[in-house]
């Protein structure tokens, strides 16, 4: 879809599309915190103060869908630490010891969860006196050059009415697949993320490690809408930056609450350790980009502190948005009339004969029908588009989440049809066909080639030779003298900087005493 309204000529125009961009993902949902009252603060991709200095813990992103080449099961994805950028070395991106990464699983419509999946992890090294995560090419997980693995737990916890009723383990050191430093440290990263891939009892598949960061969509919206001037617009911000994910694809019948009652609703928390060695909530997520956009500032701590039973307290900000009356003021795009019943019926009650379970209490959660069977051609606008499988019905990973809300926002279900968007409507990277779905993360050596070297070629042979670095200029021979030179320069300047620290020391020293 290019950015272009249906709806007359007021709509016609690339500052209409856009401004509504940062609001689509979540706009009309509205969520909270914490299977236990504490200090939280917000999720996904770096949208609050808070959670935004500590990227561990960070929950980006939750997908919710039936598996497409298992329709009895279905498949959860969450991710967490944005923007890891894949040659950020040498400490690269594990998951926290100390926190617990759970999937919560509401199968009856009460807004509070009866089942918990919690991913507990333990991070090992094989040698302290070096500074490299991987101290040659790794083969395996196993690999004794994989300096730094991690591996994890998982807990089956079931509650009623957020009292525990069983705790069950039902995966102990399963591991986790490793940053993708580069071609030369592995040279088969397919071969590790397969190996990370683990069946567990009574038909379940777990996965955690690196991924491609799966949401699309353009965030440059915060540069004054798009550079000032309209003309970014249409770049997945997100291209080229991996994430830690954990998948879990389970039975139908092992998380909905009968097969006459198959709609489940799914968030994720993460809860980190405290000075007292208590956890304390940091984050929850379940329909994207929920803070951004839903709360106003006066909310946010509150929004993050309080539970799902509990988010009746916000319903006013999905009844009476903001961002709708932004668009009106700016652009002069009359906002739907209010109360937006038809947003809280969306977003935080499911739609009525497909995603909404029966005496429903309003909540903030992925709704997912798990007996409707997947297409084979998903459409990206889910529902909107006539694909049932798809947004708002839980969420996949091809579902454009920006362009099907924000026409939501705008009035597409009472009677102001649009067509907006942000103009990024797929994912940089193709998705896998198989669990866990999620693409490759992107490699460390991803960058351009040094000059006068190939693919393949072992560039430590060609040191003397043509070797230049990629993106300078053609001076053969000339270039490798002046690299050479500069490297000599700088161990004699060190040496010099250090003689000179030496004399001043001692210069000080004796005047001092």
């Amino acid at each position: 879809m290019t950015p272009i309204s249906r709806s007359g000529a007021g709509r016609r125009t690339l500052a209409t599309l856009v401004c509504g961009a940062l609001a689509a993902g979540g706009l009309a949902a509205a969520g909270a915190t914490a299977l236990a009252p504490g200090a939280a603060s917000a999720s996904s991709h770096r949208e609050a103060p808070l959670i935004s200095g500590t990227p561990q813990y960070d929950n980006t992103d939750v997908y919710a869908f039936v598996s497409p080449d298992k329709p009895d099961t279905t498949t959860i994805v969450a991710n967490w630490i944005p923007f890891e950028e894949p040659a950020g070395g040498p400490n690269f991106f594990t998951f926290a010891d100390d926190a617990q990464y759970d999937l919560h699983i509401d199968n009856n419509g009460d807004a509070q969860g009866e089942l918990i999946y919690r991913y507990t992890f333990k991070t090992h090294r094989k040698n302290g006196n070096t500074f490299l995560y991987n101290t040659g090419p790794v083969t395996s997980l196993d690999d004794p050059d994989l300096n730094i693995t991690q591996t994890y737990d998982i807990e089956l916890l079931r509650l009623h009415n957020q009292r525990l009723v069983s705790k069950t383990k039902v995966a102990d050191d399963v591991p986790v697949a490793p940053s993708n430093v580069g071609k030369a440290s592995m040279p088969d990263y397919s071969k590790l993320r397969y190996q990370a891939v683990s069946k567990l009892a009574g038909g379940s598949t777990t996965f955690a490690g690196q991924a491609d960061d799966p949401f699309f969509l353009d965030l440059r919206v915060f540069d004054l809408l798009y550079g000032g001037n309209l003309t970014e617009v249409g770049r997945d911000t997100l291209k080229g930056y991996n994430v830690n994910s954990i998948a879990l694809q389970v039975p139908n019948d092992m998380i909905r609450e009968s097969a006459g009652q198959p709609i489940v609703g799914i968030w994720s928390t993460t809860q980190r350790k405290d000075a007292r060695g208590q956890y304390r909530q940091v984050s929850r997520l379940g329909m994207p980009l929920v803070n951004e956009v839903v709360n106003p500032q006066k909310d946010k701590d509150k929004f993050n502190a309080s539970a799902p039973w509990e988010d009746a307290q916000f319903l006013k900000n999905v009844t009476n948005p903001e961002l709708p009356k932004l668009i009106e003021g700016i652009y002069k795009i009359k906002a739907p009339a209010e109360p937006r019943n038809d947003l809280v019926d969306v977003f935080l009650k499911g739609v009525k004969g497909l995603n909404q379970p029966p005496h429903v209490r309003p909540a903030e959660e992925l709704r997912l029908n798990t007996s409707i069977k997947p297409t084979m051609h998903p459409k990206r606008l889910g529902v909107l588009d006539g694909d049932n499988a798809g947004f708002p019905n839980g969420r996949r990973l091809t579902d454009d989440v920006i362009d099907a809300s924000l026409q939501v926002v705008e009035g597409e279900l009472v009677g102001s049809k649009n067509d907006l968007g942000d103009a990024v409507d797929k994912n940089d990277k193709k998705f896998e066909k198989y669990f866990p779905y999620v693409a490759e993360p992107t490699s460390g050596s991803r960058g351009a080639l040094a000059k006068g070297t190939t693919s393949g070629t072992d560039v430590r042979s060609q040191l003397g030779d043509a070797l230049q670095p990629a993106g300078s200029g053609s001076g053969g021979g000339t270039d490798t003298v002046l690299i050479a030179g500069s490297a000599a320069a700088g161990a004699a300047g060190i040496l010099l900087i250090g003689s000179g620290l030496l004399w001043w020391r001692r210069r000080m020293y004796n005047r001092a005493y």
